[in-house]
């Protein structure tokens, strides 16, 4: 268990900004820093490189994040730090949790399937903190469009995904042109792995959380169907499990998609994930998964990394996976930190277990009768407005409370993207909600506002 120590613990010895790291935990709504963030706060003064190996949902973002903003500073212009990662989905979530510290330090996002033109326009104005994928920012760097002579901390998070997903090449053409960095700062979840030279990590301080931060509370249960086809087992089991979040994991997209148009014909909501989709696709099923809009998520592995979809309380292998990596990796999205978890096998009627799970698994009996789970308690508002139309959370709270007549707890999560926001609002009020505000005006503009898709 990853234990939590109270912020002035170590705020107090802050050598920088003190005040301003307070603030922003506070915004933050943590009132005490685990063990993880602690370690590499003290790792940072010491001004050593650091490698941080964790696992994803163990606070390891605040903990680069810290000593990142810890090094910023307010008086001096152009980018002071670059954070490269995996996926378009870490880069915004790791944008977003920035954002939410409010620091008053200018944050981008750049990423593939992100408009150009837009990140054009935000590099002319460099923000403190550039986030990104590597393909993306090498083009970036390459044109021209990014000035590195100010960047002093580098962060290459999620790096042993970087490179299997064949980023190697960009991120060494990348750090080639940092040539004034002072701190790096690599994180991985996994172990084994080798840090190449082009990173430029030299004597780092490593602090290793995969063992501690191992789902200890996971229970492994298997499900049998009755023939070769799975798609009924998987039906009964997720209605049996009630209306708890759960990841159903397959091994290609083409399964995702005919999963999911079976669940439809039976009437079960949810919603799916993979790397086919388009990424406005992508970015809504996440939104929808982490504000209780949908429950159920069948996805590949996409969603097994790197993503902080938090308190999973099921994850289903409708395939089994082909390593013992990916199964350890899926089943770490349950059963996190101090809650408990179970991850269930689907297994056809003649189906082995691979060779690494070599433990007895228990079998459930599905029951032969099920019902579907109730509808979710939170239903998702699509509004047509941004952050690019100097739209943020408080003015969206302003106007559903004032306009929408919602109470505070009738009012979930909030998400602001660039030019569309998304809102959890109760179900039981949503229909009340969209007669009461489609005529009126959001800083004095009359966005599009629906259910979302």
């Amino acid at each position: 268990m990853i234990r939590e120590l109270p912020i002035n613990h170590y705020l107090c010895a802050m050598q920088k900004n003190p005040g301003l790291m307070e603030r922003a935990l506070k915004n933050l709504n943590i009132s005490s820093l685990n063990a993880i963030q602690e370690a590499s706060l003290e790792a940072d003064k010491k001004g050593n490189d650091l490698v941080l190996l964790a696992p994803t949902g163990s606070g390891k973002t605040l903990g680069f994040l810290l000593p990142v903003l810890n090094r910023l500073n307010p008086d001096k212009e152009g980018i002071q730090a670059m954070i490269l990662v995996p996926s378009r989905e870490l880069a915004l979530q790791i944008e977003q949790v920035f954002r939410d510290m409010s620091t008053g330090f200018k944050v981008n996002c750049c990423y593939g399937g992100h408009s150009i033109q837009t990140e054009r326009n935000s590099l002319k104005h460099p923000p403190a903190i550039l986030i990104g994928t590597p393909g993306r920012i090498a083009d970036h760097v390459k044109r021209g469009r990014v000035e590195t002579s100010s960047i002093h901390t580098l962060v290459l998070d999620e790096f042993d995904k970087a490179l299997e997903f064949g980023f190697q090449a960009d991120m060494a053409s990348i750090i080639g042109q940092l040539r004034r960095i002072k701190k790096r700062i690599l994180t991985s979840a996994t172990q084994s792995i080798k840090i190449p030279v082009f990173t430029g990590i030299s004597s780092p301080i490593e602090l290793n959380f995969l063992e501690e931060a191992s789902p200890k509370e996971l229970q492994i249960k298997a499900v049998k169907s009755e023939g070769k086809d799975k798609l009924e087992a998987l039906f009964r089991l997720v209605c049996s499990l009630g209306n708890e979040a759960t990841l159903v994991f397959c091994n290609h997209r083409d399964a995702v998609e005919r999963i999911s148009g079976h669940l439809n014909l039976r009437g079960l909501v949810h919603d799916i994930f993979h790397g086919g989709l388009e990424q406005e696709e992508r970015e809504r099923a996440l939104i929808k998964f982490r504000n209780g809009s949908h429950h159920l998520l069948i996805t590949t592995d996409l969603a097994s990394r790197g993503l902080d979809i938090p308190e999973i309380k099921y994850v289903i292998h409708y395939h089994l996976p082909t390593k013992e990596d990916a199964f350890i990796h899926r089943n770490g999205r349950t059963a996190r930190m101090k809650a408990e978890g179970t991850s269930y096998l689907v297994l056809a009627q003649d189906e082995l277990l691979p060779r690494f799970i070599n433990e007895s698994i228990p079998f459930d009996q599905l029951p032969e009768n099920v019902t579907l789970p109730k509808q979710p308690d939170w239903v998702t508002l699509f509004i047509g407005s941004g952050k690019k139309d100097k739209v943020n959370k408080v003015d969206l709270v302003g106007f559903l409370l004032q306009k929408g007549k919602l109470q505070k707890d009738e009012l979930g999560l909030i998400n602001v993207l660039d030019y569309s926001s998304f809102v959890a609002v109760r179900r039981e009020k949503v229909n009340k909600v969209l007669h009461l505000i489609r005529n009126e005006r959001i800083k004095r503009k009359k966005p599009k506002i629906a259910i979302s898709k």
